[in-house]
């Protein structure tokens, strides 16, 4: 089992930043690909961003790309989303996830282990 507790969700303008994390608990983290997902209210979940176990490779939702990145610091068993120039339509629940599968890093479906979430609020 891993344990995931994302942080860093709240309130900020148009244009502004915020910058998310994700605490791993339980197995190693480094065995794990990271990813980021969001779902906004009476959408679906869908892809923000993901960083292999290592993080030699990143990935990004189109609509993302440019303005949010993915990190990690596997010493610290943490999961960083810088999130940049922010518009009111990124306004979601932002969760992340863990997979031990080596495909699939913007697809849901890949991943075993998801946080609890944490909210994220863009105002025009």
């Amino acid at each position: 089992q891993v344990q995931l507790v994302e942080s860093g969700g709240g309130w900020v303008q148009a244009g502004g930043s915020l910058r998310l994390s994700c605490a791993a608990s339980g197995r190693p983290f480094s065995r794990y690909d990271m990813g980021w997902f969001r779902q906004a209210p009476v959408k679906e979940r869908e892809s923000v961003a993901a960083i292999t176990r290592n993080g030699d490779r990143t990935y990004y939702a189109d609509s993302v790309k440019g303005r949010f990145t993915v990190s990690r610091d596997n010493a610290e068993n943490t999961v960083y989303l810088q999130m940049n120039s922010l518009k009111p339509e990124d306004t979601a629940v932002y969760y992340c996830a863990a997979k031990s599968s080596s495909y699939g890093y913007l697809n849901s479906r890949s991943y075993d282990y998801w946080g609890q979430g944490t909210q994220v609020n863009v105002s025009s």
